[in-house]
């Protein structure tokens, strides 16, 4: 069984000086409880059949999560409600976690792609804190921030949930247990923040000295909450692009020996739609992959999308479709995004249906509409300020993207 109970209760709810507060608190919240005075044994009982359990913060949302052999689902789930709902916030278990947050700080700071990523999303305008900074923000945090913002957030009116796995017999039982956990009514559902991209003219761009090579990132943003027929078009495009070794941008610098792997992806907000490209690249071969992106952006704009290429990225999304629902996990992962964002339940049995309804001419209106706003822009992060110039070019290849029909 899949659990994972999920409450409104990011960083865009808290002061940009106590950015840290919720992920520290879902660190305490997963500690010392009513009924298990320190975290140490709520995890031993917690773990003795193997069982597993974690928690995650975003800037929209804190979520905690479980994973068990079927024969302890129910006691899994007791324990997890227990956790969410009467937490002890020693001061103790405070300092510890305080601690530890720093070292994971640091850890993710040594990740390039996620520097790069938040750097981007500060400089165009979103919600977002780099690492560094964070940690110098964690002086700002006290105990009783943690207990404030958890007694804000966490309410059954803010609190969603996903059970996966065997529930044939066992839903009064677990309806029995979610109703009875003892948490306060609260307000209602706090709203999503209202993000606006802005466009960036020249690259964003972060020198460290152990980077040899050059990670990039492109985002380019509709201000628009797109439909699910827009949404299977954008992502089916982005299939044909980047998504497998015989794809247009990635298939054809492999072929040419320019890059290693590309990654890229869409993301749906309150009020826009975004869609990235990334990559790490030599920096001999950077000017020519850059060239390859360009032309391919541009060509699916105007409509050139052979019908074999079409077909090719239909039959690789329903295979994943199907393949991305063979374990529990994969399954609640399916449903978890889009309802944690904004309460809609998806048909995964209408999803190859609305895989095979793309068509070309949504393909190209929807990639069109992602450039239309003029809203986008790259970043780099490399060796040293001397690579500036090289930013400069790689952004020059790509700008025409948003100021040409």
């Amino acid at each position: 069984m899949d659990y994972e109970v999920n409450f409104r209760a990011g960083e865009y709810l808290v002061p940009r000086e106590k950015w840290e507060v919720p992920h520290l608190m879902e660190h305490v919240v997963l500690g010392a409880n009513e009924k298990f005075k320190k975290a140490r044994l709520f995890q031993a009982e917690f773990e003795k059949n193997g069982a597993y359990t974690n928690a995650h913060t975003s800037v929209v949302s804190v979520g905690y999560e479980a994973e068990c052999a079927d024969f302890e689902w129910d006691r899994i789930l007791d324990m997890l409600l227990l956790s969410v709902s009467k937490p002890l916030f020693l001061r103790e278990e405070f300092k510890a976690e305080f601690g530890n947050i720093k070292d994971e700080l640091v850890a993710r700071s040594n990740n390039h792609f996620r520097t790069l990523a938040i750097s981007m999303n500060e400089a165009q305008g979103l919600l977002a804190m780099t690492d560094r900074e964070r940690l110098k923000m964690m002086k700002n945090v006290r105990r009783k921030d943690l207990i404030e913002h958890y007694e804000r957030t966490h309410t059954t009116r803010n609190m969603r949930f996903i059970i996966a796995g065997e529930l044939k017999g066992r839903e009064a039982k677990i309806r029995k247990a979610l109703e009875s956990v003892q948490l306060p009514q609260g307000a209602e559902r706090f709203s999503l923040p209202n993000e606006l991209p802005l466009h960036l003219s020249r690259p964003a761009f972060i020198a460290r000295a152990s980077v040899k090579n050059v990670y990039f990132g492109i985002n380019t943003f509709a201000l628009k909450r797109f439909s699910n027929p827009d949404m299977d078009a954008l992502e089916m495009v982005n299939t044909m692009l980047t998504a497998t070794l015989h794809s247009r941008i990635l298939g054809e610098a492999r072929e040419r020996g320019l890059v290693y792997s590309m990654d890229s992806g869409v993301d749906v907000a309150r009020s826009h739609t975004g869609w990235w490209f990334g990559a790490q690249v030599m920096v001999k071969n950077a000017p020519a992959l850059f060239e390859i992106i360009a032309r391919e952006l541009k060509r699916v704009r105007s409509g050139d999308i052979s019908s074999k290429d079409l077909d090719a990225a239909k039959q690789y999304l329903l295979g994943r479709h199907q393949r991305s629902g063979q374990t529990v996990g994969g399954t609640m992962a399916g449903y978890g995004g889009r309802y944690f964002f904004d309460e809609v339940i998806n048909n995964y049995h209408a999803i190859p249906e609305r895989i095979r309804a793309v068509s070309r001419e949504r393909i190209t209106k929807v990639t069109k509409r992602m450039f239309s706003d003029k809203i986008g822009g790259l970043g780099v992060l490399t060796t040293s300020p001397s690579r500036r110039e090289l930013a400069e070019h790689l952004n020059d290849q790509i700008q025409p993207l948003w100021s040409s029909k």
